[in-house]
């Protein structure tokens, strides 16, 4: 018989960790809405737009690699307390920037940048602490139960953020992420967990190779990772980028910020089919629905109204999580717990490191071949990607180790 899906709140440590999670992604969704409009307000470029929000990526896979070696040697929970106060502070700074008129893109791009190196410093530690936090058993729940949590911030946050940008300006928008920021730091002081360490007398480098060969000893890890390097650039630069400049000249801002609350929306619902549903073979199914990430870039090209956007964005959000939700259990079940973190750390920047080309490309590529050229481009792209990880046995093949998981 299968575990509840609330079965991991019964953890304690579970609990704080649900609760820091949930308030570092409503802060999270707020943050780039409010950036966007705030950048657009200050010169008007997409080019600008995109440099602004490129930088920040372009920071995060610099670091990611760090914080992975970070989050194998030093308290998961530490790590999160710290990265989360230090994302208040920098998101307090742009938001004061932008309300006191000293906003300008270089200082923009420069806190972007200090953001993003913090939260690098953050995603490994978030992602591996998970199954300390739940016994095994638990492990589908927990993940399902802590995305439908951090998915609910994000459907918030990224109302929130559109509504307020629109309101009464991004700065105020912003300031607010800081705030949530200093309380998902309060919910990260109490997870309770012994620490996992890759060993204390190891060199960096020495752990990082480590992590490197259990990154490539696997090859349905690299070959997803390759598809998300797609996968991510193309998304990212489609909907953050171009999705902004067409809502502007179309359905408004708060409306877009509806939209991006729809595909939070869709994953809240992907993460309770995924924790209800749990096929033998999740991966395969989990990479084949990512298709459906086309769907956004091509309703964008083609009909950028508010309902076709808010259907496009709600499927794209169930097939996303389903995804995010079978790959976690995949990676947990196979990884061994002293190195997990940087082998995520490794999946983070092979799936992240063509997110800043997209983001900076998306605006000039646009400029020169037309938005709807692009938009479609991308989606074109999207497919045959997840086509290509399909054509690889291991990702096919790969089953749950579960004994419970029910067959496909």
């Amino acid at each position: 018989m299968k575990a509840a899906l609330t079965a991991p709140l019964r953890h304690q440590n579970f609990r704080w960790l649900l609760g820091g999670r949930t308030f570092a992604e409503l802060g999270n969704a707020i943050a780039p809405v409010a950036l966007a409009f705030a950048v657009l307000d200050l010169t008007g470029s997409v080019v600008d737009l995109g440099i602004v929000v490129g930088a920040r990526s372009l920071a995060n896979v610099i670091l990611l690699l760090f914080g992975g070696v970070l989050a194998d040697r030093l308290p998961r929970a530490v790590i999160l307390q710290g990265t989360a106060l230090a994302a208040g502070v920098t998101q307090a700074l742009i938001a004061l920037s932008v309300l006191t008129g000293f906003a300008s893109i270089p200082l923009l791009i420069g806190l972007s940048v200090l953001n993003g190196a913090v939260a690098a410093l953050s995603l490994p530690a978030a992602a591996a602490l998970t199954p300390q936090a739940v016994p095994a058993e638990l492990l589908a729940q927990g993940n399902a139960l802590a995305r439908l949590c951090s998915n609910t911030g994000r459907i918030v946050g990224a109302a929130v953020g559109g509504l307020l940008a629109g309101l009464v300006g991004p700065g105020w928008a912003i300031m607010v992420n800081a705030v949530v920021f200093v309380l998902a730091m309060v919910g990260y002081r109490g997870v309770r967990l012994p620490r996992t360490t890759a060993g204390e007398t190891s060199s960096p480098l020495r752990d990082l190779i480590d992590g490197w060969r259990e990154f490539v000893a696997r090859r349905w890890v690299w070959i997803v990772v390759l598809q998300f390097m797609v996968f991510n650039a193309v998304f990212v630069g489609g909907t953050v980028v171009l999705g902004a400049a067409v809502a502007d000249d179309t359905i408004g801002r708060a409306a877009w910020g509806f939209v991006l609350a729809a595909e939070t929306a869709g994953a809240f619902v992907g993460g309770i089919l995924v924790a209800r549903w749990q096929p033998r073979h999740l991966l395969r199914i989990g990479v084949a629905v990512t298709a459906a990430g086309a769907l956004p870039l091509v309703v964008l090209a083609e009909v950028p109204l508010v309902v076709p956007l808010l259907a496009a964005m709600f499927l794209a959000g169930i097939a996303l999580e389903v995804f995010v939700v079978a790959w976690d259990v995949s990676l947990q079940e196979n990884v061994p717990p002293d190195k997990l973190a940087r082998v995520y750390s490794y999946d983070m920047v092979g799936s992240y490191i063509a997110m800043p080309v997209g983001e900076v490309a998306a605006g000039p590529i646009a400029a020169r071949f037309g938005m709807e050229n692009t938009l479609l481009a991308g989606g074109v792209l999207i497919v045959l990607a997840t086509a290509l990880a399909l054509g690889s046995r291991e990702v096919r093949k790969l089953t749950r180790k579960d004994l419970l998981a029910e067959p496909a």
